[in-house]
């Protein structure tokens, strides 16, 4: 208990480090700041008027926090990759600091940053006419959910960072594999709606699993002719995206430690 006591005072004390470093480089917030809003914008008037309107609008910012969360990972993986590359890690080692210290700051750290594109995402999603309609309490609990699947997907990205050999290749990781994740899921269309193994694999994403719970959570009306998919996934939303968490914490923080240890060993 008292190493966990350590690693938690620790990996707090470096998560305020990474975020007073973010306050002397605010550019670094760009990305979590302006992508919801273009986001917002295409999709939500682009494409927004041919797939419902006004209801599609509301519809798809669940859509959108579920891939802001995604696309932080992103950010968790460059800052690793950059510390590891500018030599950062090795100035901490010299220091008597746990190394799953190092891995548990960069995470609370980029999770701490993740709320401000969350915030501007649902700041978008009241511009486009998006409200909670069910109550104050369920809604805390689909941000709740948020903020859970945050801190799952910033180990996904410190494990890419620890991999990635330099900062380059971590970026390319990163952001690769996340638009078709985001988008072969309920995130902006009814799974339902999807081709053949489409439909399958969007089912029973966890970026689904996300969206649907949230508009469980608010209570978001789906719009007239999108088709409601069937099946344990879809119709218990909120359980099925905290098995993918803890999942998701539980093998990503064995692997990006285990990576780290065997990388900056001595």
């Amino acid at each position: 208990m008292n190493a966990l006591i350590r690693v938690g005072r620790e990996g707090t004390d470096l998560a305020w480090r990474n975020l007073l470093h973010l306050r002397r480089t605010p550019t670094a917030l760009m990305g979590n700041l302006v992508e919801p809003v273009m986001f917002a914008l295409l999709i939500g008037y682009v494409f927004g008027n041919s797939l419902g309107g006004a209801a599609y609008r509301e519809y798809m910012v669940a859509g959108l926090l579920a891939q802001t969360v995604t696309f932080s990972t992103a950010v968790t993986a460059l800052g690793l990759a950059k510390d590891l590359q500018e030599g950062t890690v090795d100035r901490f080692r010299a220091l008597p600091i746990s190394r799953a210290a190092l891995l548990l700051g960069r995470t609370v750290a980029d999770l701490t940053t993740c709320f401000a594109g969350v915030l501007v995402t649902s700041l978008c999603g009241l511009a486009l006419g998006w409200r909670p309609h069910s109550g104050m309490l369920h809604a805390l609990a689909g941000y709740a959910l948020v903020v859970l699947f945050a801190f799952a997907m910033s180990w996904v990205g410190a494990f890419i960072g620890v991999v990635a050999p330099n900062v380059q290749v971590a970026a390319s990781l990163g952001l690769i594999w996340m638009f078709p994740a985001s988008f072969v899921s309920s995130g902006y269309v009814s799974t339902a709606s999807l081709p053949g193994p489409l439909a399958t694999v969007a089912a029973w994403s966890p970026i689904t699993a996300l969206s649907n719970a949230l508009r469980e959570q608010f209570g978001t009306p789906v719009p007239a002719g999108f088709s409601r998919p069937h099946g344990w996934p879809v119709d218990h939303p909120a359980p099925y995206l905290l098995l993918w968490s803890a999942g998701l914490i539980a093998v990503f923080t064995t692997l990006a430690t285990s990576r780290f240890h065997s990388k900056t060993r001595a």
